[in-house]
């Protein structure tokens, strides 16, 4: 699958442009530090960070141009995901396969690590200076929002107000397209910006329609793979937002539909894509991975 190889290669350009950023192990403060690189390093499926290649690519910018891009959206994704995994959020002890930043350094050195690698995301994107200030505003005002009470914030509170309730199908695709969809597009349009594609420009529409429809195609899976996948492969418990009595689509509408609905969302995805040439064909690819991966 061109996908999968196109992924390899994202993740270890990422991995190198994410190591260049984080502050190193040694420096003081440094078991801040340590938990910082602990969280970002070594793990997880850069699917992100893949999109800012992969949309960059597909409008002909060189990976040089989309490494900061790359390495910022990764970043708040860890951050997202250390605050997540808390005792006062999901309170998880897995993630990637080993333990959580509050199991390995503490509850408080967590909470920091998270704030600081939040912070570091808009330093990585400010301190560049190979884009127009334009375009540059518009990367750190795209990637705020998605991190804000309209983003990953908002869809996290929504997210801890349900559990035990039902939402409706129209209540959690908010939830979804909120908490993971966001920083989804997000990566896609950084790409996109970076590449120099232009802010309401027919090509960055039709990028904005496929990161969004990727991003929920994204999290349907991620519910189905909750109920079917095999906690070894998925790096955290199988059953856990089940457990949790949290608002999933294999709860409301079963396996069959939550996995018809994915597909559904893969196809728009792809279709916006109509417009472009034989270059976007690994986004067109990555489409398919979202809704066949199992972790």
């Amino acid at each position: 699958m061109l996908a999968r190889a196109f992924l390899e290669q994202s993740a270890a350009r990422a991995e190198l442009a994410l190591d260049a950023a984080l502050p190193p192990a040694t420096q003081l403060p440094d078991r801040l530090h340590q938990a910082m690189r602990y969280s970002v390093l070594g793990g997880g499926k850069r699917l992100r960070p893949t999109l800012v290649y992969a949309t960059g690519h597909a409008l002909g910018a060189g990976a040089e141009e989309l490494d900061a891009p790359a390495a910022a959206v990764e970043i708040i994704h860890a951050y997202s995901l250390i605050h997540d995994d808390l005792p006062a959020m999901d309170d998880d002890e897995l993630r990637r396969g080993k333990p959580t930043c509050h199991i390995a350094f503490g509850e408080a050195e967590a909470i920091l690590a998270g704030d600081a690698l939040q912070a570091l995301a808009f330093e990585v994107l400010a301190r560049e200076s190979r884009w127009l200030p334009a375009a540059q505003l518009a990367m750190l005002r795209l990637l705020a929002s998605a991190c804000g009470s309209l983003g990953m914030a908002g869809g996290q509170a929504i997210d801890l107000a349900a559990v035990g309730k039902q939402l409706t199908l129209v209540e959690l695709e908010r939830m979804h397209r909120y908490k993971t969809g966001a920083l989804i597009r997000a990566s896609v349009l950084l790409g996109a910006l970076a590449a120099g594609c232009a802010e309401g420009s027919e090509a960055y529409v039709a990028l904005d329609c496929y990161g969004q429809e990727i991003g929920f195609a994204f999290q349907v899976q991620d519910d189905v793979l909750d109920v079917l996948g095999d906690t070894a492969v998925i790096g955290k418990p199988q059953g856990s937002d089940s457990a949790r009595g949290k608002p999933t689509y294999p709860a409301l509408v079963g396996i069959e539909e939550s996995q018809r609905l994915a597909r559904v969302h893969m196809q728009r995805a792809v279709d916006a894509l109509s417009g472009f040439d034989a270059r976007a064909d690994v986004l067109r690819d990555l489409a398919r991975y979202v809704v066949e991966r199992e972790s």
